[in-house]
C-alpha cells in the first residue's frame, strides 16, 4: 500500500513534466524557445517541439500576412495644398529572431507602434515631393510603390516585412473645405460665364448673318419685281401706243370711258364741273333720235 500510494505521485509528476516538455508549432505561426529570456531555439515548421519543463518557456507569433491601419495623418505636397490621407498597410514577421531582439516582450502591439511611425515617415516623405493632383489622381500605384520601398529598409530591422501599402482615402482639411469650395464653384460660375458669353456672342452672329441674308433677299425681291413691273409697263405701253396708232379715236373713247368709271366710282360720288367741259365731250356729241 505504501509503494502504491507513493508511486502514483511519482507518476503523476512524470506525466505532468513530459506533457509540459512537449509543444506543438502550428503552421500559422512561428515559435522561439527561450532560456532565462534568450533564444535558445527557432520552430518555423509545424510539427512537435520540445522544450525544458520550468527553465525554458515557448514563445508564439503570428506567420500571417496582417494588416495595420495607420490613423490620418496630414501632408503637404508640393503645391502646399494641405491634404488628409488615411492609409493602411499589410505586413509579416519575417525574421522571428530579429522581431524579438527588436520589440522584446511588447510583441506584435510594440511592433505595430513602431511600424506607424515608419510608414508615416515614409508616406509623409514620398507624397511630400509630388504635387496633390499626383495624390488625388485615380493612378497611386507607383506612389503607393514608393511608400513601400522606402518603408521596407527601416521595418527590416524591426525583423517585419511590408508586404504593401495602399492608400485608401485623400481628403481635405476640416477647415479647408469651405475655401476650397468656394474657389471651385467660383471656378464653375466663371466658366459658365464664360460659355455664356461666347453663346450669347454666337448667337448674336448667326443674328447679324440672317438679318443681312433678309435684307438682301428682300432687296432681291423688290429688285426682280422692280424689273417685272418695268417690263410689265413697258408692254402695256406698247399695247396702247399700238392701239392709239391703230385707231386714234376709238382710243380717246376707251380713255374717256375708263376715265368715267374711275371718277364715278362708288355711291356717293359727285362731280361739280362745267357742263361745257371737255371731260363730257362724248356726252355731248351724242345725237339724240
Amino acid at each position: 500500500m505504501r509503494k502504491s500510494a507513493l508511486f502514483l505521485p511519482v507518476l503523476a509528476v512524470v506525466v505532468i513534466t513530459a506533457l509540459s516538455s512537449v509543444f506543438i508549432v502550428d503552421e500559422r505561426e512561428k515559435v522561439l524557445v527561450l532560456q532565462f529570456s534568450k533564444i535558445i531555439a527557432v520552430k518555423e515548421n509545424p510539427g512537435i517541439g520540445f522544450k525544458i519543463p520550468l527553465i525554458q518557456e515557448v514563445v508564439r507569433y503570428d506567420d500571417r500576412i496582417l494588416s495595420r491601419d495607420i490613423d490620418p495623418l496630414e501632408v503637404t505636397p508640393l503645391d502646399d495644398r494641405r491634404l488628409v490621407i488615411d492609409a493602411f498597410a499589410r505586413y509579416r514577421i519575417s525574421n522571428v529572431t530579429r522581431f524579438r531582439e527588436a520589440v522584446g516582450e511588447g510583441g506584435i502591439p510594440a511592433a505595430e507602434s513602431r511600424l506607424d511611425s515608419i510608414l508615416r515617415s515614409a508616406t509623409r516623405e514620398v507624397l511630400g515631393s509630388v504635387s496633390s493632383n499626383d495624390i488625388l489622381s485615380t493612378d497611386r500605384a507607383a506612389l503607393m510603390l514608393r511608400i513601400r520601398n522606402v518603408a521596407i529598409n527601416d521595418a527590416n530591422a524591426l525583423g517585419i516585412e511590408v508586404v504593401d501599402v495602399r492608400l485608401k482615402r485623400t481628403d481635405l482639411p476640416t477647415q479647408n473645405l469651405d475655401a476650397t469650395f468656394a474657389r471651385m464653384r467660383a471656378e464653375r460660375e466663371r466658366e459658365a460665364a464664360d460659355e455664356i458669353a461666347r453663346g450669347n456672342e454666337a448667337a448674336q452672329r448667326v443674328r447679324a448673318q440672317a438679318d443681312r441674308t433678309q435684307v438682301e433677299i428682300v432687296s432681291d425681291a423688290k429688285r426682280q419685281a422692280e424689273i417685272t413691273r418695268g417690263e410689265a409697263d413697258a408692254k402695256s405701253n406698247a399695247i396702247f401706243n399700238k392701239s392709239f396708232g391703230a385707231d386714234q379715236e376709238f382710243f380717246e373713247f376707251y380713255r374717256s370711258l375708263n376715265a368715267y368709271r374711275k371718277a364715278l366710282r362708288g355711291d356717293n360720288s359727285s362731280i361739280v364741273m362745267s357742263p361745257d367741259s371737255e371731260f363730257f365731250s362724248y356726252f355731248n356729241s351724242v345725237t339724240p333720235e
